[in-house]
């Protein structure tokens, strides 16, 4: 298993802008894998799911701009009738169709049978809420891209108070860092601990 701090894609993607920031943890891994081994699947079409701002649309792209697929982000807020065709065009074309969506059926089900009936024989795969080791290194990656390192001790306390989930990896990023800009203060654990207090992230009590 990658450590999930390490930045993984396969060898034979194309770089791209996009590629070098999708993660790999336990909890997206098997979403991972799945494209990995595209051809294995019992058709060319599959479902994507999983919460928002966890990479799933970033790993489909990636994915259709290697092998020349297609995609339907938010798929269930698109058309019936093109989703319908599209799965239909990639069987006929063998070009791989994915559908990024909320959640899979029966959740998710669409008002046209024809099309009901083609995503009930759709490959499902879901990334994950993040773990402690993921959810460390969204944050890492999201103080880089602003420049900024927040030291080992300041992260693994974020890590042991916060929510955990991929909107409040962003949240905690924005909130420390404009706290410490308007406080001239170093990414300590106190600065870090009043940045969350003030944002709401954290309760004042908590040490």
């Amino acid at each position: 298993m990658r450590a999930a701090d390490q930045i993984a894609l396969p060898l034979d993607w194309p770089p791209g802008s996009d590629d070098s920031r999708f993660i790999v943890g336990e909890p997206n891994q098997a979403a991972f894998d799945h494209f990995q081994r595209w051809s294995m699947w019992p058709v060319r079409a599959t479902i994507l799911t999983g919460p928002r701002r966890s990479g799933r649309s970033l790993l489909a792209r990636s994915f259709v701009a290697r092998v020349g697929g297609r995609l339907f982000d938010d798929a269930q807020r698109h058309d019936e009738e093109a989703l319908f065709h599209a799965w239909n065009q990639a069987q006929e074309s063998g070009r791989p169709l994915v559908l990024v969506a909320d959640s899979a059926p029966p959740a998710w089900e669409p008002s046209l049978p024809d099309l009901r009936t083609r995503l009930a024989v759709t490959p499902v795969i879901a990334i994950q809420p993040p773990d402690d080791a993921l959810f460390a290194a969204l944050i890492q990656r999201l103080f880089a891209d602003r420049g900024l390192h927040l030291p080992t001790e300041a992260l693994r306390y974020v890590v042991m108070r916060v929510a955990r989930d991929y909107w409040t990896a962003e949240r905690v990023v924005e909130a420390i860092d404009r706290f410490a800009i308007a406080e001239r203060a170093r990414l300590s654990i106190p600065t870090v601990r009043r940045a969350l207090v003030s944002a709401g992230l954290i309760d004042g009590a908590a040490q």
